[in-house]
């Protein structure tokens, strides 16, 4: 009988990743920021710029959240009523997105509402990840948490599809599998599109439901009712104060947070890249969205797997010497150049480059991301592990605004979305340099 509650526990959290990856690869790389640059906002590279803003805000904002809600349900231990919340601000932002109508008069509400959303997600991902360790001992975790990445980026493929073949219409008015969109949503008004918000909202609440059901925190003594927010910031002055006597930690929380805010600025950025420098179109944009996370898939399982038998320290290395590769790579595209050589006006080869380095971001995105989170377990003390995931969050969002705004400002600068790019390479070279202090094993505590 435990073995079965704790087999249905493993699979429903496992089922956050399947719920809420759709922000991820909907809304926030495949269909909603390219539609938002190019229908919402008439200009590719102005939308760029504000996009990148926005959302890095909105990183700002959870960069100094995160380890307070962290520290907070630590000494609470009241993980589900935030997940519950939370989810209510995943809900609410994405399903308000349907309001971004085609150019629109004021596109800060649009951001606005995007935004609660997302950190929504991100805020939620906290707690369930901070469930990880109880799923499992040091040489299972990887693997679990390598097959609930993949099952989050199986997801995000599942709910693809049914956007590109049943919803998103292309210049014709037509989806991927040629009919109008279901529903007698109106092309014109791109309202087939401007669907995913509802979609994704719709997508979360249904298979939500197993992890509401199976997943149970370990009960846990507190001595009151009201939230303990003085407390918990005590202990996170201490928790931060004492960093320096942990240097591993301290310098895996610096690696992290600048290969992660990289990461971030390719899946963000990726699709709006590909509207405005080919002048793809959102079916175009979800077919490749579909390659990318299907290697993500595999390779997320791949790399759980080896993560259980290696440990995630070479994992990383490795992922992220392939993304350096690559991003440095994807600046060389443009409709008339591919790695520094001329191709005829229309060719196809930019584009099947293109579509070639996007299978490998998925790839190395998947494996860099289970192993990232096994990794902060090995790291993290095991009495503070939410707080732990919590400042895991502010390292991955504390720079966060960095990422976007330095790619707004360059493009803004230069008014080129491929010079925009660059401040990418740069984030992943000082997080591979800050992996030299991390040690494979963590911390002696």
């Amino acid at each position: 009988m435990a073995d079965s509650v704790l087999k249905r526990r493993i699979y429903g959290w496992m089922m956050f990743d399947w719920a809420s990856q759709p922000y991820n690869t909907l809304m926030l790389t495949f269909i909603f920021s390219p539609y938002f640059a190019s229908a919402v906002m008439d200009d590719p590279a102005q939308a760029q710029g504000t996009w990148g803003l926005a959302i890095g805000m909105a990183g700002f904002t959870m960069a100094v959240l995160a380890p307070i809600l962290g520290a907070m349900a630590d000494a609470s231990g009241r993980h589900l009523q935030w997940i519950w919340f939370f989810s209510a601000c995943y809900v609410a932002g994405a399903a308000a997105t349907w309001f971004a109508v085609p150019g629109a008069d004021s596109v800060w509400p649009i951001l606005v509402i995007f935004c609660i959303g997302l950190m929504g997600m991100e805020f939620a991902t906290v707690f369930t990840n901070a469930m990880l360790p109880g799923l499992g001992n040091r040489e299972e975790i990887g693997r679990i948490s390598g097959s609930g990445w993949a099952l989050g980026y199986l997801g995000g493929v599942a709910a693809l599809i049914v956007m590109l073949t049943l919803f998103a219409e292309n210049e014709e008015g037509k989806t991927l599998i040629g009919i109008a969109p279901i529903f007698g949503l109106d092309p014109d008004m791109r309202e087939g599109t401007r669907f995913v918000g509802p979609f994704t909202a719709l997508w979360y609440i249904v298979f939500m439901i197993p992890f509401f059901m199976w997943v149970k925190p370990v009960p846990r003594a507190v001595t009151t009712d009201a939230v303990p927010l003085g407390a918990a910031l005590r202990g996170l002055g201490r928790t931060i104060r004492n960093l320096p006597q942990y240097p591993s930690f301290a310098a895996y929380l610096g690696s992290s947070m600048l290969y992660r805010d990289a990461l971030n600025g390719l899946y963000t950025f990726g699709g709006i890249y590909a509207a405005g420098v080919l002048g793809w179109s959102p079916v175009d944009i979800g077919v490749f969205g579909i390659l990318a996370a299907l290697t993500g898939a595999l390779f997320a399982w791949l790399g759980g797997r080896a993560d259980s038998a290696k440990g995630p320290k070479p994992v990383i290395i490795f992922c992220i010497c392939t993304l350096l590769v690559v991003s440095l790579l994807v600046i060389t595209l443009s409709p008339t150049s591919v790695l520094g050589f001329t191709v005829p006006e229309g060719s196809s080869v930019p584009s099947i480059a293109f579509y070639v380095l996007g299978a490998i971001i998925g790839a190395a995105g998947g494996a860099l991301q289970s192993s990232s989170r096994t990794m902060l377990v090995r790291q993290a003390d095991p009495k503070r592990e939410t707080e732990a995931f919590g400042l895991y969050a502010l390292a991955g969002k504390a720079t966060a605004f960095l990422a976007p705004t330095l790619i707004g400002v360059v493009t803004l600068a230069s008014g080129s979305q491929r010079i925009g790019i660059l401040p990418i390479a740069a984030l992943f070279t000082l997080g591979l340099i800050l992996l030299i202090w991390v040690k494979p094993q963590g911390e002696d505590r």
